[in-house]
């Protein structure tokens, strides 16, 4: 990279998915930064980018909701756009500290753009929200233009900050902001050297089923086996992690070229049944993975998966992994990292970051986390 490289900030940037779009970025031609705090994160991954990249990786230490701190980051690397990942994200957990959520997700990303309006040269902001915001739809597949009604804190924090995204457009047509509701992202970079590494009991069902491949969990429990679905278990839209951060690069480069703001989803338009990941894992792994079937959680609908015809007009975006991909690269990263960063033997060391990491004066009692 040169000192003419545009810089992009990535709030979060450590954590799963900021991780693989750091990659994404750097392969680009971009120069991104990390604001991270690693409440929900491991150091660790600093050394795998570098290694995967060839490249220093640039790391500012510190919390989103720090607005002075965020302004200087921007500053001082001359960035052109954020991509906002730190937030909170487990459903069940919004559920019994909603105050927790809005004040993390909504005050985290207000002092973003806060940091941002400091600033002259960086008025574009890449917003990562979620599929959730839709709640449950009348219909599949599911297209931007369907009502939301979120169901949870978590998602409603997220809708929220939809909005004022758009009421700082209409404040000020300067900014330009993309909007990208994900569905489910899975799977790892196909190297195994980045991946997912969930802090305590997963929220999502990848881990669980690679834990139980490898040993480490019994059975996957199902939750409902009797949905109106080909097999009866519910159905979702599996979006490859390494396609999920080529997406997010396509709107970053949106964002800086036609300077319009957009909000599109972000899946493969197809959906895989719960008993559809089980056995792709299989081949993949070549290993069983016991399940039993329990009661339907609340809440949970018989099918989601969405419509993706607006982020390829758009953004000029599609996903090309399959689902059998997505557990091969899974089952790559949970081989060579059974305990994930922490993993000692992994092929490159597991505690000390590359290069020097810029400390924040100041530390909210919660901290914002990695997405």
């Amino acid at each position: 990279m040169t000192k003419n490289t545009p810089s992009v900030l990535l709030t979060g940037g450590a954590g799963y998915i900021g991780s693989h779009t750091f990659v994404a970025l750097v392969e680009a031609g971009l120069q991104p930064v990390i604001l991270d705090d690693f409440s929900n994160s491991h150091p660790a991954v600093l050394q795998r980018l570098e290694q995967l990249t060839g490249r220093r990786v640039t790391c500012e230490k510190g919390n989103v909701l720090d607005t002075g701190f965020v302004a200087e980051v921007l500053r001082r690397h001359s960035c052109v756009a954020a991509v906002h990942f730190a937030g909170f994200k487990a459903v069940g957990e919004s559920v019994q500290q909603p105050l927790m959520y809005y004040r993390n997700n909504v005050s985290g990303l207000v002092s973003l753009l806060e940091a941002m309006a400091t600033t002259t040269a960086c008025r574009s902001v890449v917003f990562s929200s979620t599929a959730t915001v839709y709640g449950d739809p009348a219909s599949v597949p599911i297209d931007e233009s369907f009502p939301c009604a979120p169901e949870s804190p978590y998602a409603h924090s997220k809708l929220v900050c939809e909005d004022i995204l758009a009421s700082l457009r209409a404040s000020d047509p300067t900014w330009r902001t993309g909007v990208l509701r994900y569905f489910n992202p899975v799977g790892a970079h196909p190297s195994g050297l980045i991946g997912e590494d969930p802090n305590g009991i997963p929220n999502n069902l990848m881990p669980f089923v690679t834990q139980v491949a490898v040993g480490k969990r019994a059975r996957l429990q199902v939750f409902g086996n009797d949905y109106p679905t080909p097999d009866g278990t519910g159905v979702r839209d599996y979006l490859h992690v390494v396609d999920l951060a080529a997406g997010h690069v396509a709107a970053v480069q949106a964002l800086l070229g036609k300077g319009e703001s957009f909000t599109v989803n972000l899946g493969t338009g197809e959906g895989t049944s719960v008993l559809g990941v089980v056995n792709a894992f299989e081949r993949a792994s070549g290993r069983p993975v016991p399940f039993e079937f329990a009661p339907r959680r609340a809440g949970d609908v018989a099918q989601y998966f969405a419509d993706v015809s607006l982020a390829e007009s758009v953004l000029g975006w599609r996903a090309a992994h399959t689902i059998d991909d997505m557990c091969r690269d899974a089952w790559h990263w949970q081989q060579r990292n059974p305990d994930g960063y922490r993993t000692a033997d992994s092929g490159t060391p597991a505690v000390h970051a590359p290069a020097p990491v810029r400390n924040s004066p100041n530390s909210p009692l919660r901290p914002a986390v990695s997405t």
